[in-house]
């Protein structure tokens, strides 16, 4: 009986294999250099669309451009738009780049957004926020003593909006202690926590607080 022929191994393309093995989640490949604006419109077009700042090692990345490269158009993108005679702006704020209304424009765009919403935080609340930036992390008790008010609606309405979250617990007494989200940095304009107007000076001392916080008790 005549055995069945059996053909030889055929070689497979390297990219026909490659495409096989990953189908659909293939990359296609591009020069940035090649697009019509180059990489200051695709940095453009990219931060167009972030929800959240992007950092210039992210975009390196997804541009696949050396960081000075990227950086250098960034700053040549802030100066640009810097100027005023654009209704935005790029700015680093948060740890990363995106597009911003220019302050500028600031009547407008809050017209535009409130259109008769009252959406600003109350004063208790701002200095709620600030006790808690310039001291965090901290606890309830001793925003309390700060303000020497009840603060528990307060840090509720902000941890709610997104400007604080509870970050640890205190070892001794087991409270919540609070601190300020990139969030709230973005909302503030701030690059960092050390970018804030030097005021802390002006708060009570730790070991102040602790006598207030046991009066209170």
């Amino acid at each position: 009986m005549t055995e069945p022929e059996t053909l030889p191994d055929q070689p497979q393309d390297d990219a026909a294999a490659s495409e096989a093995e990953t189908g659909d989640d293939v990359q296609v490949a591009f020069d940035v250099g090649e697009l019509p604006g180059g990489a200051r419109a695709a940095i453009e077009a990219v931060l167009m669309v972030v929800e959240e700042p992007v950092t210039d090692h992210a975009l390196a990345s997804a541009l696949e451009l050396p960081v000075e490269e990227i950086r250098e158009v960034l700053d040549d993108l802030e100066r640009h738009y810097g100027d005023g005679t654009h209704g935005f702006t790029v700015r680093n704020v948060g740890g990363g780049w995106r597009f911003y209304s220019h302050h500028a424009y600031a009547p407008v765009v809050e017209r535009f957004v409130l259109d008769g919403q009252q959406s600003r935080l109350t004063a208790a609340s701002l200095e709620t926020l600030a006790v808690v930036a310039y001291r965090q992390p901290i606890s309830r008790a001793r925003i309390s003593a700060v303000r020497g008010v009840n603060v528990d609606g307060v840090v509720r309405t902000l941890l709610t909006r997104g400007l604080i979250i509870e970050v640890t617990k205190d070892e001794e007494s087991g409270a919540t202690l609070y601190g300020t989200t990139p969030y709230f940095l973005e909302r503030m304009g701030l690059n960092s926590l050390d970018d804030l107007p030097p005021i802390a000076p002006y708060l009570p001392d730790a070991s102040v607080l602790d006598e207030l916080v046991n009066e209170a008790r």
